[in-house]
């Protein structure tokens, strides 16, 4: 590991010797300086890691050095030698962005101890910039893997989105990745140095859901033993991500808007407001607009969250995109589960476009994991595959549809082939969709889609009632 480099600027001949040599002695590679101009000249010669510098000097002043080594150098932190009497100087100059200072005469353990601070604070920071600069590299909007054009179009979509601050909505089935595009838009914001903080609306009790969203003071309920930040406090600078949010209720819908409208919210036991700069992302697989309908849903919030409307295509819609996502999901498992031996033969890729994954690209990447686990050889085979992968299914020739010349609503044949089979299995949900393929969930998205549990008259199947 290399000495961390020091630059010592002084016009003290004799104080800036014996420093430099204390400083050597205790591990440091230490360049020296007489004067302001000559430190400039090191900073570009040496690449210091830390400057200490005198406050009064002739010529460039340490305030002077300070304030350029700031400009052109902003990461480099600096520490200022001051005399007693001279304090509130120093307190000035650590206003124009010094790390600390320390009094003549110097005492070389404070010196040590400051020094080894600011080092620490200075890894700290850059811990954080590769931090960052890997969710950059992680989130990035060309890591979401695909060329279809359905996907292309909301990327693009979704690019200018993050350079704006309006209020976007993902719509898509489950395992599309609607979390994944959020994180996306965050990363790829101004706000991308600001928190990231998720809740699923669904997977709280809604008597707790307030107190996660906006937060608690001591005392606010039984049970409320600490204060407590809500997700919204906690995602302050940053942005929000509200997944499912067509399961919010509605009473708390109410509080949202005021979030939206007015940047405001109010912790449970608290009597006012506090204001928090939060840009939403909000999420949901439902049919908001159909919610809004049914009274389910506020309509001024929908309005309100829906001001970039993204819709990622499910994954039965991108077949294109299958044998690119097999691939890195089966290199991502194969060197997480160490098996860097296992083999994929291309042969077997098409088993995977065949299927339609009603759970979309979340199940396409636990079935992979499940077959690197499973799988006995070297080598992929056949039988190491599921067997609704390798079940032969109806050819499309097999299947006879008449093409109008004045052209078809793909979305009609789609309404029309759910009403078909929900008639054929008497309105049961969970029989229909294994007919379709598809999972459950998935049927009653396309249904709200569609409006069928409200236009169709299709009696609730037994998982109904």
């Amino acid at each position: 590991m290399r000495r961390r480099r020091v630059l010592l600027v002084d016009d003290d001949d004799s104080l800036r010797w014996v420093t430099q040599t204390q400083l050597t002695q205790a591990g440091y590679d230490v360049a020296a300086a007489a004067d302001g101009a000559s430190g400039l000249l090191s900073m570009a010669q040496d690449s210091p890691d830390l400057v200490i510098t005198d406050l009064k000097m002739p010529g460039m002043s340490g305030l002077d050095l300070l304030r350029t080594i700031r400009r052109d150098y902003s990461e480099i932190p600096v520490i200022l030698v001051t005399a007693f009497g001279t304090v509130e100087n120093a307190v000035e100059a650590m206003k124009s962005g010094a790390y600390d200072y320390v009094t003549k005469p110097v005492n070389i353990d404070e010196l040590r101890l400051t020094i080894e601070r600011a080092l620490e604070h200075l890894g700290l920071k850059e811990e954080v910039r590769l931090l960052r600069a890997s969710l950059d590299d992680k989130y990035g909007f060309e890591n979401i893997l695909g060329s279809s054009n359905a996907l292309l179009y909301v990327l693009d979509m979704a690019s200018r989105a993050a350079r704006a601050e309006s209020t976007v909505l993902i719509r898509g089935e489950t395992g599309t990745g609607k979390e994944l595009l959020a994180k996306a838009i965050h990363f790829n914001s101004r706000r991308k140095n600001g928190p990231f903080a998720t809740i699923n609306c669904g997977a709280i009790p809604k008597d707790l859901l307030e107190s996660e969203l906006f937060g608690h003071v001591k005392g606010a309920f039984t049970g409320a033993t600490a204060n407590k930040k809500g997700k919204v406090e906690m995602a302050d600078g940053g942005t929000l991500f509200l997944d499912e949010i067509g399961e919010l209720p509605i009473e708390l819908q109410v509080k949202l808007l005021r979030l939206l409208q007015q940047g405001e919210i109010e912790k449970l036991g608290v009597a006012g407001p506090a204001t928090v700069d939060v840009r939403i992302i909000a999420a949901t697989y439902r049919n908001l607009q159909a919610m809004v309908e049914d009274g389910a849903f506020r309509e001024d919030l929908y309005y309100r969250l829906a001001v970039i409307p993204l819709d990622l295509p499910p994954l039965r819609d991108r077949t294109g995109d299958i044998p690119v996502l097999v691939q890195h999901f089966f290199l991502k498992a194969r060197e997480r589960l160490g098996r860097p031996e296992l083999k994929l033969p291309a042969p077997l890729i098409p088993y995977f476009s065949s299927y339609t994954w009603p759970g979309n690209i979340r199940e396409l990447e636990n079935i992979i994991e499940r077959i690197v686990v499973l799988s006995r050889g070297d080598e992929i085979a056949l039988d190491d595959l599921p067997e609704f992968l390798r079940r032969e299914r109806i050819a499309p020739e097999s299947f006879h549809l008449d093409l109008p010349p004045q052209g078809l609503s793909l979305e009609a044949v789609e309404r029309d082939l759910i009403v078909r089979a929900l008639d054929k299995f008497n309105g049961n949900q969970t029989r229909a969709a294994q007919y379709l393929d598809l999972s459950r969930k998935t049927l009653i998205y396309r249904m709200e889609k569609y409006g069928l549990r409200r236009e169709s008259g299709i009696p609730a199947g037994p998982e109904e009632l």
